[in-house]
Protein backbone atom coordinates (compact mmCIF):
# COMPACT_ATOMS: atom_id res chain seq x y z
CA UNK A 1 0.00 0.00 0.00
CA UNK A 2 1.20 3.57 -0.96
CA UNK A 3 -0.26 6.38 1.50
CA UNK A 4 0.36 9.84 -0.23
CA UNK A 5 -1.23 12.63 -0.31
CA UNK A 6 -0.01 13.46 -4.01
CA UNK A 7 -1.51 11.33 -6.35
CA UNK A 8 1.99 12.02 -8.79
CA UNK A 9 4.48 10.52 -6.19
CA UNK A 10 1.70 7.38 -5.79
CA UNK A 11 1.68 7.03 -9.69
CA UNK A 12 5.37 7.13 -9.85
CA UNK A 13 5.98 4.79 -7.03
CA UNK A 14 3.95 2.37 -8.98
CA UNK A 15 5.42 2.86 -11.88
CA UNK A 16 8.84 1.28 -10.49
CA UNK A 17 7.59 -1.00 -8.59
CA UNK A 18 5.64 -2.53 -11.60
CA UNK A 19 8.69 -2.51 -13.62
CA UNK A 20 10.25 -4.55 -11.11
CA UNK A 21 7.81 -7.09 -10.92
CA UNK A 22 6.19 -6.18 -7.65
CA UNK A 23 2.65 -5.72 -8.52
CA UNK A 24 -0.93 -5.74 -6.90
CA UNK A 25 -0.21 -1.77 -5.49
CA UNK A 26 -2.90 -0.01 -3.32
CA UNK A 27 -3.19 2.81 -3.92
CA UNK A 28 -4.33 5.54 -0.44
CA UNK A 29 -3.80 9.40 -1.17
CA UNK A 30 -6.22 9.98 2.27
CA UNK A 31 -4.20 9.12 5.62
CA UNK A 32 -7.86 8.77 7.19
CA UNK A 33 -8.31 5.73 4.98
CA UNK A 34 -5.21 3.21 6.31
CA UNK A 35 -7.33 1.58 9.38
CA UNK A 36 -10.31 0.82 6.66
CA UNK A 37 -8.10 -0.86 4.11
CA UNK A 38 -5.98 -2.86 6.63
CA UNK A 39 -9.12 -4.14 7.93
CA UNK A 40 -10.24 -5.02 4.48
CA UNK A 41 -7.27 -7.06 3.30
CA UNK A 42 -3.29 -8.08 3.86
CA UNK A 43 -1.10 -5.87 3.35
CA UNK A 44 2.35 -6.76 2.51
CA UNK A 45 4.36 -3.74 2.89
CA UNK A 46 3.40 0.17 3.43
CA UNK A 47 5.45 2.85 1.72
CA UNK A 48 4.49 6.14 3.92
CA UNK A 49 4.85 9.47 3.40
CA UNK A 50 5.72 11.60 6.72
CA UNK A 51 3.93 14.80 6.32
CA UNK A 52 0.24 14.66 5.27
CA UNK A 53 -2.92 16.36 5.71
CA UNK A 54 -5.56 14.58 8.52
CA UNK A 55 -3.54 12.18 9.98
CA UNK A 56 0.28 12.17 10.21
CA UNK A 57 2.64 9.34 9.10
CA UNK A 58 4.03 9.35 12.64
CA UNK A 59 1.02 8.70 13.94
CA UNK A 60 -0.02 6.27 11.52
CA UNK A 61 3.34 4.78 11.70
CA UNK A 62 2.73 4.08 15.37
CA UNK A 63 -0.73 2.82 15.25
CA UNK A 64 0.27 0.34 12.58
CA UNK A 65 3.19 -0.98 14.87
CA UNK A 66 1.19 -1.27 17.57
CA UNK A 67 -2.19 -3.51 15.26
CA UNK A 68 -0.29 -4.85 13.14
CA UNK A 69 3.77 -5.66 13.81
CA UNK A 70 3.77 -7.94 11.29
CA UNK A 71 3.65 -5.25 8.67
CA UNK A 72 7.03 -3.70 7.95
CA UNK A 73 6.69 0.20 6.96
CA UNK A 74 9.25 2.34 4.83
CA UNK A 75 8.93 5.85 5.37
CA UNK A 76 9.04 8.32 2.59
CA UNK A 77 10.08 12.07 3.38
CA UNK A 78 10.61 15.10 1.72
CA UNK A 79 12.80 16.94 3.94
CA UNK A 80 15.71 15.29 5.83
CA UNK A 81 15.27 15.75 9.40
CA UNK A 82 17.74 13.87 11.99
CA UNK A 83 15.50 13.60 14.70
CA UNK A 84 12.36 12.57 12.80
CA UNK A 85 13.98 9.99 11.27
CA UNK A 86 15.59 8.57 14.50
CA UNK A 87 12.31 8.46 15.86
CA UNK A 88 10.38 7.03 13.20
CA UNK A 89 13.03 3.92 13.56
CA UNK A 90 12.07 4.25 17.45
CA UNK A 91 8.98 3.93 16.72
CA UNK A 92 9.34 1.02 14.44
CA UNK A 93 9.99 1.87 11.05
CA UNK A 94 11.61 -0.70 8.63
CA UNK A 95 13.35 2.09 6.42
CA UNK A 96 13.62 5.94 6.45
CA UNK A 97 13.76 7.11 2.81
CA UNK A 98 14.00 10.47 1.20
CA UNK A 99 12.72 12.44 -1.64
CA UNK A 100 13.33 12.45 -4.73
CA UNK A 101 13.93 8.33 -4.38
CA UNK A 102 16.10 6.83 -6.81
CA UNK A 103 14.33 4.16 -8.28
CA UNK A 104 16.56 1.08 -7.56
CA UNK A 105 16.79 2.70 -3.80
CA UNK A 106 13.37 1.98 -3.73
CA UNK A 107 13.06 -1.58 -5.03
CA UNK A 108 15.65 -2.48 -2.68
CA UNK A 109 13.61 -1.29 0.21
CA UNK A 110 10.62 -2.72 -0.93
CA UNK A 111 12.49 -6.59 -1.74
CA UNK A 112 13.79 -6.49 1.98
CA UNK A 113 10.81 -5.49 3.58
CA UNK A 114 8.86 -8.79 1.66
CA UNK A 115 11.66 -11.04 2.24
CA UNK A 116 11.57 -9.60 6.42
CA UNK A 117 7.56 -10.23 6.27
CA UNK A 118 8.25 -13.77 4.80
CA UNK A 119 11.16 -14.45 7.22
CA UNK A 120 8.86 -13.66 9.75
CA UNK A 121 5.84 -15.36 8.77
CA UNK A 122 7.33 -18.82 7.92
CA UNK A 123 9.32 -18.81 11.73
CA UNK A 124 6.07 -18.05 12.85
CA UNK A 125 4.59 -21.25 10.79
CA UNK A 126 7.30 -22.72 11.86
CA UNK A 127 7.16 -22.26 15.72
CA UNK A 128 3.35 -23.69 15.36
CA UNK A 129 4.64 -26.89 13.69
CA UNK A 130 6.55 -27.30 15.76
CA UNK A 131 4.67 -26.81 19.12
CA UNK A 132 1.61 -28.73 17.89
CA UNK A 133 3.38 -31.39 16.04
CA UNK A 134 0.44 -31.32 13.26
CA UNK A 135 0.69 -31.07 9.77
CA UNK A 136 -2.05 -28.81 8.31
CA UNK A 137 -2.01 -30.32 4.45
CA UNK A 138 -0.99 -34.71 5.12
CA UNK A 139 -2.64 -35.76 1.90
CA UNK A 140 0.42 -33.35 -0.04
CA UNK A 141 2.90 -36.15 1.62
CA UNK A 142 1.11 -38.96 1.18
CA UNK A 143 3.32 -40.04 -1.97
CA UNK A 144 5.95 -40.04 0.27
CA UNK A 145 6.08 -43.20 2.42
CA UNK A 146 7.21 -42.69 5.87
CA UNK A 147 7.26 -43.08 9.44
CA UNK A 148 10.19 -41.19 10.21
CA UNK A 149 10.34 -38.12 12.98
CA UNK A 150 13.04 -36.54 11.08
CA UNK A 151 10.97 -36.61 7.53
CA UNK A 152 7.64 -35.60 9.57
CA UNK A 153 10.40 -32.45 11.00
CA UNK A 154 10.91 -31.87 7.07
CA UNK A 155 7.22 -31.84 6.32
CA UNK A 156 6.44 -29.13 8.86
CA UNK A 157 9.34 -27.12 7.52
CA UNK A 158 8.19 -27.48 3.98
CA UNK A 159 4.20 -25.93 4.71
CA UNK A 160 6.09 -23.24 6.92
CA UNK A 161 8.36 -21.61 4.07
CA UNK A 162 5.84 -23.22 1.35
CA UNK A 163 4.17 -19.57 0.36
CA UNK A 164 7.45 -17.55 0.05
CA UNK A 165 9.55 -16.21 -2.85
CA UNK A 166 12.59 -17.78 -1.64
CA UNK A 167 14.89 -20.57 -3.61
CA UNK A 168 14.57 -23.66 -1.65
CA UNK A 169 18.29 -25.87 -1.64
CA UNK A 170 17.00 -29.92 -1.56
CA UNK A 171 19.78 -31.58 -0.72
CA UNK A 172 20.28 -35.67 -0.14
CA UNK A 173 21.97 -38.76 -1.84
CA UNK A 174 20.80 -40.04 -4.68
CA UNK A 175 17.46 -41.60 -5.11
CA UNK A 176 16.67 -40.47 -1.52
CA UNK A 177 13.40 -38.48 -3.14
CA UNK A 178 14.50 -35.28 -3.54
CA UNK A 179 11.79 -34.67 -6.44
CA UNK A 180 8.97 -35.35 -4.42
CA UNK A 181 9.54 -32.76 -1.87
CA UNK A 182 10.12 -29.95 -4.39
CA UNK A 183 7.05 -31.41 -5.94
CA UNK A 184 4.97 -31.10 -2.44
CA UNK A 185 6.38 -27.50 -1.73
CA UNK A 186 4.84 -26.39 -5.34
CA UNK A 187 1.23 -27.93 -4.32
CA UNK A 188 1.67 -26.00 -1.16
CA UNK A 189 2.44 -23.24 -2.05
CA UNK A 190 -0.59 -22.18 -3.68
CA UNK A 191 0.78 -20.84 -6.98
CA UNK A 192 -1.60 -20.65 -10.01
CA UNK A 193 1.33 -21.69 -12.70
CA UNK A 194 3.07 -24.82 -14.15
CA UNK A 195 5.26 -27.06 -11.88
CA UNK A 196 8.57 -27.23 -13.98
CA UNK A 197 11.51 -29.39 -13.69
CA UNK A 198 14.65 -29.70 -16.19
CA UNK A 199 18.17 -31.43 -15.36
CA UNK A 200 20.99 -28.74 -15.63
CA UNK A 201 23.61 -31.47 -15.45
CA UNK A 202 25.82 -31.35 -18.33
CA UNK A 203 23.87 -28.41 -19.81
CA UNK A 204 26.85 -25.89 -21.56
CA UNK A 205 26.21 -22.26 -21.10
CA UNK A 206 24.45 -22.17 -24.73
CA UNK A 207 21.84 -24.54 -24.32
CA UNK A 208 21.42 -23.67 -20.59
CA UNK A 209 20.61 -19.83 -21.58
CA UNK A 210 18.18 -20.95 -24.51
CA UNK A 211 16.42 -23.39 -22.19
CA UNK A 212 15.87 -21.06 -18.63
CA UNK A 213 15.54 -17.76 -20.80
CA UNK A 214 14.16 -18.63 -24.42
CA UNK A 215 15.73 -16.91 -27.44
CA UNK A 216 14.12 -14.09 -29.86
CA UNK A 217 14.03 -14.95 -33.82
CA UNK A 218 17.46 -14.01 -35.49
CA UNK A 219 19.79 -14.60 -32.08
CA UNK A 220 21.86 -17.21 -33.73
CA UNK A 221 21.97 -19.63 -36.84
CA UNK A 222 18.57 -21.73 -36.96
CA UNK A 223 16.71 -19.23 -34.49
CA UNK A 224 13.79 -19.09 -36.96
CA UNK A 225 11.18 -18.33 -34.31
CA UNK A 226 10.48 -16.79 -30.77
CA UNK A 227 11.53 -19.29 -28.75
CA UNK A 228 9.68 -19.49 -24.71
CA UNK A 229 11.94 -20.40 -22.20
CA UNK A 230 10.86 -22.60 -19.26
CA UNK A 231 10.96 -19.94 -17.00
CA UNK A 232 8.21 -18.07 -18.95
CA UNK A 233 6.54 -21.67 -18.93
CA UNK A 234 5.79 -21.77 -15.47
CA UNK A 235 4.94 -17.81 -15.17
CA UNK A 236 3.86 -17.76 -11.70
CA UNK A 237 4.26 -21.50 -11.02
CA UNK A 238 7.75 -23.35 -9.85
CA UNK A 239 10.88 -24.06 -11.70
CA UNK A 240 12.67 -26.82 -10.36
CA UNK A 241 16.37 -27.53 -11.43
CA UNK A 242 18.29 -30.32 -10.69
CA UNK A 243 21.38 -31.16 -10.19
CA UNK A 244 22.39 -27.95 -9.58
CA UNK A 245 26.47 -28.71 -8.46
CA UNK A 246 27.07 -29.68 -11.71
CA UNK A 247 26.09 -25.83 -13.26
CA UNK A 248 29.23 -24.24 -15.23
CA UNK A 249 30.76 -21.13 -13.80
CA UNK A 250 28.78 -18.97 -16.29
CA UNK A 251 25.64 -20.36 -15.69
CA UNK A 252 25.93 -20.22 -12.17
CA UNK A 253 26.08 -16.38 -13.06
CA UNK A 254 23.13 -15.95 -14.69
CA UNK A 255 21.28 -18.19 -12.26
CA UNK A 256 22.36 -15.79 -9.55
CA UNK A 257 21.06 -12.18 -11.15
CA UNK A 258 17.95 -14.43 -11.42
CA UNK A 259 17.54 -14.93 -8.50
CA UNK A 260 18.56 -11.73 -7.20
CA UNK A 261 16.87 -9.43 -9.48
CA UNK A 262 14.30 -11.70 -10.76
CA UNK A 263 14.85 -11.00 -14.42
CA UNK A 264 16.48 -12.25 -17.44
CA UNK A 265 17.65 -11.76 -20.60
CA UNK A 266 16.78 -13.80 -23.32
CA UNK A 267 19.14 -14.89 -25.93
CA UNK A 268 19.28 -12.44 -28.27
CA UNK A 269 17.41 -9.69 -26.40
CA UNK A 270 18.65 -6.08 -25.18
CA UNK A 271 15.32 -5.59 -22.89
CA UNK A 272 15.22 -7.73 -19.45
CA UNK A 273 12.31 -9.78 -18.61
CA UNK A 274 10.43 -9.77 -14.98
CA UNK A 275 10.22 -13.67 -13.90
CA UNK A 276 7.70 -14.41 -11.70
CA UNK A 277 9.10 -18.07 -10.52
CA UNK A 278 10.00 -19.81 -7.50
CA UNK A 279 13.38 -21.58 -7.78
CA UNK A 280 13.74 -24.99 -6.37
CA UNK A 281 17.32 -26.85 -7.15
CA UNK A 282 18.30 -29.91 -6.38
CA UNK A 283 21.53 -31.46 -5.86
CA UNK A 284 23.39 -34.56 -4.33
CA UNK A 285 26.33 -33.18 -3.78
CA UNK A 286 27.79 -31.45 -1.23
CA UNK A 287 27.86 -27.47 -2.36
CA UNK A 288 29.25 -26.23 0.50
CA UNK A 289 32.64 -28.41 -0.11
CA UNK A 290 32.01 -27.45 -3.50
CA UNK A 291 32.30 -23.55 -2.63
CA UNK A 292 35.01 -24.15 -0.73
CA UNK A 293 37.34 -25.65 -3.18
CA UNK A 294 36.10 -22.81 -5.97
CA UNK A 295 34.02 -25.05 -8.09
CA UNK A 296 31.00 -23.06 -6.89
CA UNK A 297 30.50 -19.42 -6.55
CA UNK A 298 29.73 -18.47 -3.00
CA UNK A 299 27.64 -15.56 -3.57
CA UNK A 300 25.13 -18.08 -5.04
CA UNK A 301 25.61 -20.59 -2.11
CA UNK A 302 24.80 -18.47 -0.11
CA UNK A 303 21.60 -17.23 -1.96
CA UNK A 304 20.49 -20.79 -2.38
CA UNK A 305 20.50 -20.96 1.58
CA UNK A 306 17.99 -19.19 2.63
CA UNK A 307 16.12 -22.66 2.71
CA UNK A 308 17.81 -25.58 3.09
CA UNK A 309 15.83 -28.94 2.98
CA UNK A 310 18.19 -32.21 3.45
CA UNK A 311 16.46 -35.36 3.09
CA UNK A 312 17.66 -38.31 5.20
CA UNK A 313 19.06 -41.69 3.55
CA UNK A 314 16.99 -44.88 3.69
CA UNK A 315 20.00 -46.50 6.54
CA UNK A 316 19.13 -43.17 8.92
CA UNK A 317 15.40 -44.35 8.71
CA UNK A 318 15.53 -48.22 8.55
CA UNK A 319 11.59 -48.48 10.17
CA UNK A 320 10.10 -46.80 6.98
CA UNK A 321 11.64 -50.16 5.29
CA UNK A 322 8.84 -52.27 6.06
CA UNK A 323 5.89 -49.94 5.12
CA UNK A 324 8.23 -49.30 1.74
CA UNK A 325 8.18 -53.05 0.87
CA UNK A 326 4.54 -53.24 1.52
CA UNK A 327 4.04 -50.17 -0.85
CA UNK A 328 6.25 -51.14 -3.46
CA UNK A 329 4.76 -54.94 -3.81
CA UNK A 330 1.47 -52.81 -4.27
CA UNK A 331 3.33 -51.04 -7.33
CA UNK A 332 4.90 -54.06 -8.74
CA UNK A 333 2.37 -56.36 -8.68
CA UNK A 334 0.07 -54.14 -10.44
CA UNK A 335 2.93 -53.54 -12.75
CA UNK A 336 2.85 -57.17 -13.81
CA UNK A 337 -0.15 -58.05 -13.80
CA UNK A 338 -0.01 -60.56 -10.39
CA UNK A 339 -1.45 -60.88 -7.27
CA UNK A 340 0.57 -59.08 -4.82
CA UNK A 341 2.87 -62.02 -3.09
CA UNK A 342 3.38 -62.71 0.86
CA UNK A 343 7.35 -62.39 2.21
CA UNK A 344 8.78 -64.64 4.48
CA UNK A 345 8.63 -63.00 7.87
CA UNK A 346 12.80 -62.38 7.82
CA UNK A 347 12.80 -60.49 4.80
CA UNK A 348 12.02 -56.98 6.38
CA UNK A 349 15.08 -57.28 8.54
CA UNK A 350 16.88 -58.67 5.41
CA UNK A 351 16.78 -55.33 3.96
CA UNK A 352 17.03 -53.21 7.16
CA UNK A 353 20.62 -55.11 7.27
CA UNK A 354 21.72 -53.63 3.94
CA UNK A 355 23.27 -50.32 3.44
CA UNK A 356 21.20 -49.29 0.38
CA UNK A 357 23.69 -46.71 -0.94
CA UNK A 358 21.09 -45.88 -3.97
CA UNK A 359 18.34 -45.42 -0.84
CA UNK A 360 14.83 -45.73 -1.85
CA UNK A 361 14.70 -45.67 -5.45
CA UNK A 362 17.67 -48.44 -5.02
CA UNK A 363 15.26 -50.75 -2.60
CA UNK A 364 12.04 -49.98 -5.42
CA UNK A 365 14.27 -51.60 -8.25
CA UNK A 366 14.97 -54.45 -6.21
CA UNK A 367 11.62 -55.02 -5.10
CA UNK A 368 10.39 -54.83 -8.87
CA UNK A 369 13.14 -57.16 -10.19
CA UNK A 370 11.94 -59.98 -7.14
CA UNK A 371 8.12 -59.50 -8.14
CA UNK A 372 9.02 -59.82 -12.14
CA UNK A 373 10.59 -62.86 -11.98
CA UNK A 374 8.79 -64.98 -8.66
CA UNK A 375 6.03 -67.56 -9.55
CA UNK A 376 5.48 -69.32 -6.28
CA UNK A 377 2.49 -67.95 -3.53
CA UNK A 378 5.88 -66.55 -1.42
CA UNK A 379 8.03 -64.05 -2.53
CA UNK A 380 11.57 -65.87 -2.43
CA UNK A 381 14.15 -64.08 -0.67
CA UNK A 382 17.31 -65.32 -2.77
CA UNK A 383 16.94 -62.50 -5.30
CA UNK A 384 17.55 -59.97 -2.51
CA UNK A 385 20.14 -61.99 -1.05
CA UNK A 386 22.28 -62.54 -4.14
CA UNK A 387 21.79 -58.71 -4.90
CA UNK A 388 22.78 -57.83 -1.14
CA UNK A 389 25.89 -60.39 -0.99
CA UNK A 390 27.34 -58.71 -4.33
CA UNK A 391 27.03 -55.35 -2.81
CA UNK A 392 28.06 -55.93 0.88
CA UNK A 393 32.10 -56.10 0.29
CA UNK A 394 32.12 -53.05 -1.49
CA UNK A 395 30.18 -51.15 1.52
CA UNK A 396 32.28 -52.62 4.28
CA UNK A 397 35.64 -51.46 2.13
CA UNK A 398 33.80 -48.20 1.89
CA UNK A 399 33.22 -48.04 5.68
CA UNK A 400 36.64 -49.02 6.74
CA UNK A 401 38.36 -46.70 3.85
CA UNK A 402 36.26 -43.50 5.10
CA UNK A 403 38.16 -43.92 8.30
CA UNK A 404 41.46 -41.87 8.48
CA UNK A 405 44.37 -43.36 7.48
CA UNK A 406 45.96 -44.01 11.22
CA UNK A 407 42.73 -44.75 12.17
CA UNK A 408 40.19 -48.18 12.89
CA UNK A 409 37.21 -48.98 13.87
CA UNK A 410 39.21 -50.48 16.98
CA UNK A 411 40.83 -47.43 17.31
CA UNK A 412 38.55 -45.68 19.92
CA UNK A 413 38.74 -48.24 22.25
CA UNK A 414 41.12 -48.26 25.74
CA UNK A 415 41.49 -52.01 26.08
CA UNK A 416 41.18 -54.10 23.04
CA UNK A 417 38.91 -57.06 23.24
CA UNK A 418 40.61 -61.29 23.16
CA UNK A 419 40.32 -62.13 18.96
CA UNK A 420 37.95 -64.45 20.35
CA UNK A 421 35.99 -61.91 22.21
CA UNK A 422 35.82 -59.65 19.50
CA UNK A 423 34.25 -62.26 17.26
CA UNK A 424 31.60 -63.27 19.15
CA UNK A 425 30.43 -59.34 19.77
CA UNK A 426 30.13 -58.64 16.09
CA UNK A 427 28.22 -62.56 15.51
CA UNK A 428 26.00 -61.40 18.44
CA UNK A 429 25.64 -57.63 16.84
CA UNK A 430 24.77 -59.08 13.56
CA UNK A 431 22.30 -61.61 15.13
CA UNK A 432 20.33 -58.50 16.65
CA UNK A 433 20.22 -56.35 13.65
CA UNK A 434 18.99 -59.54 12.27
CA UNK A 435 16.25 -60.57 14.75
CA UNK A 436 18.10 -63.66 15.14
CA UNK A 437 18.17 -64.82 11.59
CA UNK A 438 21.22 -66.59 10.70
CA UNK A 439 20.88 -66.45 7.33
CA UNK A 440 20.65 -62.76 7.12
CA UNK A 441 23.26 -62.27 10.29
CA UNK A 442 25.68 -64.22 8.01
CA UNK A 443 25.38 -62.10 5.21
CA UNK A 444 26.40 -59.61 7.06
CA UNK A 445 29.58 -60.80 8.64
CA UNK A 446 30.33 -62.18 5.22
CA UNK A 447 30.57 -66.22 6.06
CA UNK A 448 28.22 -68.65 4.54
CA UNK A 449 25.01 -69.52 7.56
CA UNK A 450 26.83 -72.84 7.81
CA UNK A 451 29.86 -70.86 9.01
CA UNK A 452 28.06 -68.98 11.63
CA UNK A 453 25.70 -71.74 12.64
CA UNK A 454 29.64 -73.69 13.32
CA UNK A 455 30.32 -70.69 15.29
CA UNK A 456 26.88 -70.89 17.40
CA UNK A 457 27.78 -74.35 18.13
CA UNK A 458 31.29 -74.17 19.23
CA UNK A 459 30.14 -71.38 21.76
CA UNK A 460 27.91 -74.04 23.18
Amino acid sequence: MIVDDELEIIRVFDSVLQSGGINNIIPCQDSREVSKILGKQEIEVILLDLMMPHVGGEEILQRVVQENPEIPVIMITGVYEVGSAVQCMKFGAFDYLLKPIDAGQLLISVRRAIEMRELRLENSLLTHRFLSDSLERPEVFRPIITQNNKMRSIFQYCEAIARGQHPVLITGETGTGKELIAKALHDLSGRQGKYLAVNVAGLDDTVFSDTLFGHTRGAFTGADAVRQGIIESAKDGTLMLDEIGDLSDVSQVKLLRLLEQREYFPVGADIARQASVRILVTTHRNLEELQRSGKFRGDLYYRLCNHHVNIPTLRERKEDIPLLLEHFLIVAADEFGKKKPIYPQELPALLQSYHFPGNVRELKTMILDAVSTHRGRQLSTEAFRSLMKGKGKSQRSSAIGNLPADSTWASGLTCLPKLKEATQILVEEALRRANNNQKTAALMLGISPQALSKRLKRKK
